[in-house]
């Protein structure tokens, strides 16, 4: 037991602190195209301009450097599409600052694991938690090559840290590199620039409350009207007062149009983005604003009526309901998905399936039990080696994407999601829970079992079964032993009352004792999971 890792508390998770919603820009004539697109582009030029100052000055940066950019850009558009531009700026630089400590971190990693397999001899056999070394000296010499690699990479990577510099690309690195793959990509040179010019284009706006509508650059009224503010370049193609360019396309949110309605009424700040869809020819608007966080809801009301488990994985979520004391209830639920094709259709498959999850608990006024999965460190080749198929099964899941989705949606509905640690989930369910809940006309599945074992975590309970007394035992006298009992039940794991006379073939010399000692039972998980732990950060965390 001295090698398992502390399990964190659960904890209810905290509701989203915005909102963004979207519609689209139907009915644009030509000219509104063609204004949308200047201005598009000439914002877009400024930002690109701007980021590569921001880039040099690297960590010098303060606030008199950004007043300086700042001014330098209101000449060329605006004091308002000036302020965008370098918020705009400052975030993505700062995105870059964490993506590149995140790969120092993943290299480092690469490192000790290599440095560790070349240290043991050829063929030594590893541990649950260590590699072991290398099957062939053949493999060996490889992986001393590839240690310099990645050894240089590091090298590089934390020079670039300490000097304060990134590595940016406006428009994606991935839509730049497909430029060098067209043919793969099934597109023509022109399409593609049309992709990389839409990519690269800045029509966003910062909010301002007591402003008129919530915004003066993008403004929009209740009623659907689109303005937008012309830079000072292009104020010739104004076609309202104060250089302003009205479109003829009118907006109505579906989802949230009377909470956005209210804000725009009562000049409350509201964030602005306007977008081309190259491939389907289509403009969008997105509308974004903050809301004040929900009241959390005390963990032991969560648990009060029991909880939904729910075990994520590359295809399916699994699910299965329990009551306060952490037994199954009915039987289990499975929610499929299927994340091939497009980003869009992977996205709808996901909010299908979390959607319907959703309604079920609410449905039974339950909570979810979620576990708290992070794979930024767990899906290097260093560490699983010639594990291709687990490899692409762990970056397949959709961890971040589900995460974000469920946490919206289930604050939409009112229903409470408890964030549980994922240490040992699928082991202990499947060694524990697998074989009791499979019979003659019900076949469980591991992701079942991994299922029952996140809800009674969440629930304040150990994962192991209660231990069972003999069979002639079981309900004459004593009572069934594998209902589980209350948390605040005394002596609810204690040892059963010794029965005096001869032993029985069922029930051999010396079971007795063993039976009562829980800890000494091959039970991963009853020292671990009773203990007091310091809550760590994790990702579902505020």
């Amino acid at each position: 037991m001295g090698g398992l890792r502390s399990v964190a508390a659960s904890f209810v998770v905290p509701g989203p602190s915005g909102v963004a919603v979207r519609d689209r820009l139907k009915g644009l004539t030509s000219q509104d195209e063609r204004v949308l697109r200047l201005v598009g582009d000439h914002l877009g030029s400024l930002a690109a301009r701007d980021l590569k100052a921001r880039c040099a000055v690297g960590l010098e940066h303060g606030s008199e450097s950004w007043a300086a950019r700042k001014r330098e850009l209101t000449s060329l558009s605006s004091s308002r599409w000036a302020g965008s531009l370098t918020k705009a700026t400052h975030d993505q630089w700062a995105l870059a600052r964490r993506g590149q400590h995140a790969h120092i971190r993943q290299l480092e990693a690469g490192v000790d694991t290599i440095r560790h397999r070349l240290s043991l001899p050829l063929g030594e056999k590893g541990s649950k938690r260590a590699p072991g070394g290398y099957r062939s000296r053949r493999e060996w010499h490889a992986k001393t090559r590839r240690l310099r690699v990645l050894e240089d990479r590091l090298e590089r990577a934390r020079a670039d840290w300490v000097a304060g510099r990134v590595r940016v690309v406006r428009g994606g690195k991935r839509q730049l590199n497909t430029r060098h793959h067209l043919q793969q990509a099934q597109l023509s040179e022109e399409a593609w620039r049309a992709g990389w010019e839409a990519a690269r284009r800045f029509l966003q706006a910062d909010g301002e409350s007591g402003k008129r509508y919530g915004n003066e650059t993008i403004r929009i009224s209740p009623d659907g009207q689109v303005s937008i503010k012309l830079p000072t370049p292009l104020t010739h193609l104004a076609n309202a007062p104060h250089g302003r360019y009205v479109l003829t396309a009118r907006v109505s949110f579906a989802h949230r149009g009377e909470m956005w309605r209210d804000r725009v009424g009562a000049n409350r700040a509201v964030a602005y983005r306007i977008h081309e869809d190259v491939q389907r020819r289509r403009w969008y608007l997105t509308a974004s604003w903050t809301i004040p966080p929900a009241p959390t809801v005390p963990l032991a009301a969560v648990r009060a009526g029991g909880l939904v488990g729910v075990d994520t994985n590359a295809d399916h979520l699994a699910a299965w309901r329990l009551d306060v004391h952490g037994n199954p209830v009915g039987a289990p639920r499975r929610f499929d998905y299927d994340l091939t094709g497009t980003a869009e259709h992977r996205d709808a498959q996901v909010r299908h399936a979390l959607t319907r999850l959703l309604h079920w608990a609410r449905r039974h006024q339950l909570a979810i039990a979620i576990e708290d999965l992070d794979f930024t460190a767990e899906t290097s080749r260093e560490k699983h080696g010639r594990r291709k198929h687990f490899r692409k099964l762990i970056s397949g899941m959709p961890v971040a994407r589900l995460r974000a989705r469920l946490v919206s949606m289930a604050a939409e509905l009112g229903v409470p999601l408890v964030a549980v640690d994922p240490a040992y989930t699928s082991r202990w369910g499947a060694q524990h829970w697998h074989k009791p809940l499979t019979s003659s006309k019900r076949t469980t599945t591991r992701h079942d079992a991994a299922a029952v074992a996140i809800g009674r975590r969440a629930l304040g309970h150990p994962i192991r079964r209660r231990t069972a007394p003999p069979r002639t035992h079981q309900r004459d006298g004593y009572g069934h032993r594998t209902v589980q009992a209350r948390p605040e039940t005394p002596r609810r794991e204690g040892p059963r009352p010794r029965v005096p006379g001869p032993r029985t073939r069922s029930v051999p010399p010396g079971r007795g004792t063993n039976a009562g000692n829980q800890n000494a039972q091959h039970r991963p998980g009853r020292s671990t999971e009773q203990e007091t732990w310091q809550q760590d950060s994790l990702p579902l965390s505020p």
